[in-house]
This record gives structure tokens, sequence and C-alpha cells, in this order.
């Protein structure tokens, strides 16, 4: 029994730049020539490696949600308290404002969650469980803060992870539809008053 040809291209690269293009463009908008073009693959090549298009942006959504959690986890382990990790991942959302419109993408999770709604239940099952992590994410950081002092005590964590994750999407939301670094970081400075 012979082995099969080996790939001719890098599956992670190709995959990182389907995630690309589908957050630039959304799921409806990506054509399959898109993703060929983007991936530098054949159609075989992409069927064979991805499957079809949907199967491919379920791919896309979990490498997002990977990236995002250890990014998340890696920004909390430097920051010095919880109210810390906080502001500096809003402000990170708000500095995407600096950028030409054409390029402010917003969160990939968040987008879909908007253009698919409730339309598929496999997308939404992948959305659920990157806006768990995202809230799982926050209510240690909320924690962190309320045992170091940054953060209020007055308010359950579970609540206040919640609150956050709602003003994340609203700030990406924002930045997405054009609005200004400034206002932005006012909003954030709004935020943070709430979490002492």
């Amino acid at each position: 029994m012979t082995n099969g040809r080996p790939l001719q291209y890098d599956p992670d690269k190709a995959l990182h730049a389907a995630m690309q293009l589908f957050w630039s463009k959304g799921y409806e908008a990506t054509s399959m020539q898109d993703l060929l073009t983007a991936m530098g693959l054949s159609k075989s090549s992409l069927y064979q490696g991805f499957g079809g298009k949907k199967e491919l942006f379920v791919r896309c959504l979990e490498r997002y949600r990977t990236h995002i959690h250890e990014s998340f986890h890696q920004l909390l382990e430097m920051s010095d308290s919880g109210l810390k990790f906080i502001e500096t991942m809003l402000l990170n959302s708000a500095a995407e404002a600096r950028k030409p419109d054409h390029l402010r993408r917003g969160c990939l999770l968040m987008n879909t969650a908007t253009e698919f709604a409730q339309k598929d239940r496999q997308v939404a099952e992948h959305v659920t469980i990157g806006f768990k992590g995202l809230h799982k994410a926050l209510k240690v950081a909320v924690q962190r803060g309320q045992q170091d002092g940054s953060i209020t005590s007055n308010q359950d964590a579970r609540i206040l992870a919640n609150y956050l994750a709602c003003s994340l999407g609203g700030i990406k939301t924002v930045v997405k539809g054009g609005g200004d670094e400034k206002s932005v970081k006012e909003i954030v400075g709004v935020i943070l008053k709430a979490l002492a």
C-alpha cells in the first residue's frame, strides 16, 4: 500500500488565510473563489483538506476562538491586577479605531453571531462555546480583581463578567462602525469606573 501524495501547501497557513478572509468579509460575502485565491489552493485541495465552505468556516471559528482565549490568558498572566487586564483588553479594542475603516473588522465571533443569528445550529454552537470561553476569562479576571482589591466586591463576579462581555461587544461594534479612538477611550473610562 502506498502513501498518498504529500501535501503541497501548509494547512495551518491556508487555514489562517481563510480565517482572515472570513473575518474581513463575513461568511456570505466570501465566495469559494475568494477562498481559493487567499489560500492558494485548487478546489480539489480545499475540499480534500478542509471539506466545503461551511466546514472550513467552522474550523476558522475554532482557530479564532483558541487564539482569543490564549491571548486573554497570556495577557491576564502578565497583568498586575484584574482591573489592569480588563483595562488593557478594552483599550486594545479601542486602538482598532486608528485603522482605516476597511480594516476595522470587529470580533469574528460577534460578527458571526450577528450574521447567522440562529440560522445554523452548528455555527451557533461554536459561537456559544466562544462566548462561554470569553465569559469565563472575564469572570476569572473579575475574581482576581476582587481578590487584589482593584475591582469592587459589591457585585457578583458573574454579573460583572456579563457586563464586560456586553461592553466589549459594544466597543467592537462602535469601532467597526467608524467610532473614533477618543470617544471609545471615554467609554472605556466609564466602564472601568463601574468596576471600582
